[in-house]
Formats: C-alpha cells, structure tokens, sequence
C-alpha cells in the first residue's frame, strides 16, 4: 500500500465505523420507540378498560343507592356484588407496570394518577363501606312505641363508626387529587364523583353522630328537656325563619313525649336587653336580646339558641338542656316517610303541600288564635305520626341527611362537652371562623314586618375571580331576590306591619358575609352604586343591603368580595334556607401556583 492510499483506508474504515455507530443507534431508538408505542398502547388499552369498568360501576353505584334508600336489600346485594367485580376490575386494570410508569410521565402522568385514584376509591367504598352498611340494621335509628332502643342504638354505633371512618378516608383522599391539570372528562369525573362522596360522607356522619349521641340526649342517662322551634320561613330570619311555635320535648331512657306548646309572641319582651356579643349588637343593636323573634337575626345559630333559651327560663322558670329549630320544609322530608297525617279538623298534611299549608293557606282562613291553635295541633300530628307509626329508617335518614345538608334542622347543647362534638357541622349552625375552602355567606332578614318571605324566589351566582399579588382573590357574587307575590288580595295577617311603604313590597335585608379574614369591597344594585351597612362577626366582614322587591319583580344585587390569602380555585356559598330553594351557581377557577 502506497503512502497515498493510507489516509484513503483510514477515511473509510472511520465512515464504516460512523454508519455502523449510526445504523446501532436507529436500532436502539426503533426499539425504545416501539417499546415506547406499545407501552402507550397498552395503557391506553387498559385506560380503555378502566374506563368502561368505571362508568359501569358509577351506573351499579347509583342504583344501589337507590335501592338502599328503597329498602329493597335483597336486590342491593346483587347490585352491590356486581359493583365490587366492576371497581376492582377498573382498580386492576390501573395497578399494572406500564400504567405505574404511564403516571410518572409529565403529560399524561396527572391524568393516569387520577384515573387510579377514582378507581381506588369506588373500590375501597365496594367492599369496606357498602357491605357493612348494608349489614346494618337501622331499624334501631327509629323510634317505635313512642321510644327509642337505646340498647341496640348502642351496639349499632360501633358498625357506622366504621363506616363512616372508610367513607370519610376515601373523601380525604379524594380532596387530595389536584384537578386543575386534569384533563376535562376526567376532571368533571372526579368532580361528580367527590360530590357523590360528599353526600354519602354526610349521611354515614349524621348517623354516626346521631348513633352516639342520641342515647345520652334521649335520657340514658337521666331525664332530659328540649325546646323545639319552628322556623317560620314566611318571616325570613338569617338561619331560615323567625322562630314562631315552639314545643317542650321531653326524653328519658329513649322514651319522647311532647309537653306545653306556645308561640314566641307569648313570651313577650325583655328589658334591658339580654346580654349580647359585642359584634352581634353592633350589626343589629339590641334587637336580639328583647324580642324572641330576632334572636335569630345573626347566621350563628349557638348565639340565637342560647338567647331563646334564656328567654324561655326567664318567662317559664324552666331551664332545658338544648333547642332543637326546624322548618316546614323538614316536615315536607319527613311526611315522606310517614305518609300523609290527619290534623284534628280534618285537614291533611300531604309531604307535596305542607310547605303551601302552614306557610301561606293557614295565614289567608285563619284569625291569629286559630292559627296558633293550628300550628299546635300540626305539631303534635307530625309528632306522633313520626314517634308511633311504621316508618322505613333508609327513606327517614335520607330525609334527614337532606335536611341537615341544606341547615333546616339546627341544633344546641347547653352542656358544652356535647355542643363541641357537633363542632362546625352544618347541624350545629355554627359560623365558622376558619375556611378550608372561601365561602361566602348570603342571609336574609325580612324587614317589612309581614310574611312575604314565601313568595321570594332567590338566586346566587359566585364567581372565582383572578389572583392578586397579595395572594388573595376576588370573588363576584350576584344575587337575585324575585317576588311572585299577587297584586292584591291577601290578608292582613300575611301583610302585617307593610314596612317597605306598599304593603304588597317585600323588604328583605341582604346581608353578606365575607370569607373568613376577608372583606366585602363593593355592592350594587341593579347596576347603581348601593349603600351598605358594615360590621364584622366571626372574622368575617359583613355588608347589609335593603332590598324592597314588588310584586312580580326582580332585583339584582351585585357584590365584590375578597379572600383571605389562599391558592384554591373554589368557593362556597352558605344560604339562608327558604321556602322555595336556591337556584345556585358557582364557578370556580385554576388555582393561583397553576
């Protein structure tokens, strides 16, 4: 070989070594690709499977929901055996090595995790909350005779104990998945399926709490005493209605009976003033502490359940141990599960029309002392209907959890270790001082002195506005207050005192509360700047506006209210309850680190 032909080899043995090196790394990255699609085939083969398990076990969740508040226990053991073979089918699909590699990817990788989670949770609730839950036999949540068992009420506890703590572990690791990067089927699918949870999160609590605390509240251990109040959601008051009628309940060793009867009207007024928080006074100066019917003008109820209990001592010489408040619409759940009751003279409570009967037909054929007479004889109709007569326990608890779940039912222990575990449930009424997630509280008190609050038709839009730089949000709430009152017609007693000028006008009082450490900014109403009266409770400022509302006409008022610090996309609102529900709508948005 010439010396000229050597750099010539030397070129082409490094061009072989470079086109084999080349051909080694096509090879290699033909295999990772294909590894690469055949991973992601096979994920989205088993996503495929997951999702057809899922949507077959939400459909097998809904009916056995169904058929437990039905009763119907024979069918929800077959349903819930095809639900457990659906969810763990959908969990098994999403456990294997490629989907575990699939969730650690940056795009998909959210999507994947979330996917899991729902699999797991509806696993989890198939076979550790569902099966012991139809086990359970809540029968011993229901009076029979005129008493409660307290015995078996005992040995049931520990089972909802057990029941409730699954349920609320799968709602916590739940509430842990984010869903902002998600995409948006599987963000609206978590999204149902955390309120599914949530609703059966507070039903297992309600009869779990109601499992360990009615014996001691029913008398196991001694005698007890209650004032039972009826909200009278005509006459708006901040937790639903002015307290009207109320009823001594008395309990002892599980057996209840209903003793005096009265109105509020009866009790009078009080002067000086029962002592008041200092914040309560400033909002609505002494108003609470003389009249029984304003003790409720503050959202908190604790405040307005330990005020009518005094009352009731100072007129009385009585002292009860608590106040337990609820309105006709609960009467309306419950007549659900009792069926249609006959009040003495012949006029039936029907579940459909006992809202129209006590809230509105009452006020327009009776004179004040018939209608007193009345509210008595219906109260104790109810009364003996839900103590002695057959009733389902799965439709009476679903009507509960209904009531509870919209604060119609709100109750107070004047012994402080029983009041502190109801906590800031919404049983409790209390206004909390701390948000997990912003809410904002909208209540109304009527101001016209009349009973038009049953014609209001109310609505509440919340929107989640943009982040601040100072870490809080703005909030955009707007609020619909609508009267389908007639023109003319009704009678005195619904009329009343006619404080907005014409009496056929509904004054109502709109008050605004802020979430906790924030602040109301501004209001209008129907577009034209609105003034507001100012004030603070429980770490949250409040706005009131006035809000005079025709017959047959609409107002609007809208409200810009501002966070604490917080990173969360969602709000809450929390609604004075009234006759006629809330139509409600809350946007929620990205959360600030997105």
């Amino acid at each position: 070989m010439t010396e000229s032909e050597r750099p010539i080899r030397r070129r082409s043995r490094s061009r072989r070594r470079r086109r084999a090196r080349l051909r080694r790394a096509l090879l290699g990255a033909l295999v990772v690709g294909s590894l690469l699609l055949a991973t992601g085939g096979w994920i989205g083969f088993r996503g495929w499977q997951a999702r057809a398990h899922l949507i077959n076990a939400a459909g097998l969740a809904r009916e056995l929901s169904a058929q437990v508040v039905g009763g119907d226990t024979d069918r929800a053991l077959r349903t819930l055996a095809a639900l457990q073979e659906q969810a763990g089918a959908a969990r098994t699909a999403t456990t294997d090595p490629s989907w575990r590699l699939g969730r650690r990817t940056p795009i998909a990788g959210d999507d994947l995790d979330a996917v899991r989670q729902i699999a797991v949770a509806i696993d989890d609730l198939a076979r550790q909350a569902f099966p012991t839950l139809l086990r359970t036999d809540l029968t011993s949540l229901v009076p029979t005779g005129g008493r409660l068992d307290l015995a078996r009420l005992t040995a049931v506890s520990a089972e909802l104990t057990r029941v409730d703590e699954s349920v609320q572990r799968t709602r916590q690791d739940l509430a842990a998945v984010p869903a902002d990067r998600l995409v948006s089927q599987i963000r609206q699918a978590l999204t149902d399926l955390r309120d599914e949870i949530d609703r059966l999160a507070s039903l297992t609590r309600a009869a779990d709490q109601g499992a360990r605390l009615l014996p001691p509240l029913l008398g196991a251990n001694g005698p007890r005493r209650y004032l039972l109040v009826s909200q009278n959601l005509a006459e708006l008051r901040a937790t639903g209605g002015m307290f009207g009628a109320y009823a001594m309940i008395e309990a002892e060793n599980g057996k209840v009976k209903m003793g005096k009867q009265g109105s509020s009207a009866s009790l009078g007024q009080f002067t000086p003033a029962l002592k008041l928080p200092a914040e309560t006074r400033a909002l609505w100066t002494d108003l609470p502490g003389i009249y029984p019917a304003d003790v409720n003008l503050s959202p908190h109820f604790p405040t307005a359940a330990a005020l009518y209990r005094e009352m009731f001592r100072r007129k009385t010489g009585t002292t009860v141990d608590g106040v337990l408040a609820v309105d006709p619409v609960v009467l309306s759940y419950l007549l659900k599960a009792t069926g249609p009751v006959l009040v003495p003279g012949g006029v039936p409570l029907a579940s459909e029309k006992v809202v129209q009967t006590l809230l509105n037909d009452s006020y327009l054929r009776l004179d004040i002392k018939q209608q007193d007479e009345f509210f008595a004889a219906s109260a104790s109709a109810v009364f003996d209907a839900f103590f002695k007569k057959n009733v389902n326990p799965k439709v009476l608890l679903s009507a509960f959890d209904r009531a509870i779940t919209e604060r119609r039912i709100l109750f107070w222990s004047a012994r402080p270790e029983e009041q502190r575990t109801f906590g800031d449930s919404r049983m409790a009424g209390t206004l909390p001082e701390q948000d997990t997630v912003p809410t904002v509280g909208v209540f109304l008190n009527d101001g016209s002195g009349a009973k038009l609050g049953y014609y209001l038709r109310p609505t509440a839009n919340l929107t989640v506005g943009e982040c601040r730089p100072d870490g809080r949000r703005e909030l955009r709430l707007r609020v619909t207050l609508r009267s389908t009152a007639p023109k003319s017609g009704l009678s005195e007693s619904v009329l009343g005192l006619g404080l907005a000028g014409d009496p056929y006008t509904a004054r109502t009082l709109v008050s605004i509360f802020s979430p906790a450490g924030g602040a109301v900014l501004e209001a209008r109403l129907d577009g034209v700047e609105t003034a507001l009266g100012s004030g603070t409770e429980r770490r949250r400022q409040v706005a009131t506006a006035s809000v005079d509302v025709g017959p047959g006409a609409e107002r609007a008022l809208e409200v810009t209210v501002l966070t604490a610090k917080t990173g969360v996309g969602q709000a809450e609102l929390w609604l004075t309850p009234t006759a006629s529900p809330w139509t409600t709508q809350v946007h929620s948005a990205p959360s600030c680190d997105q």
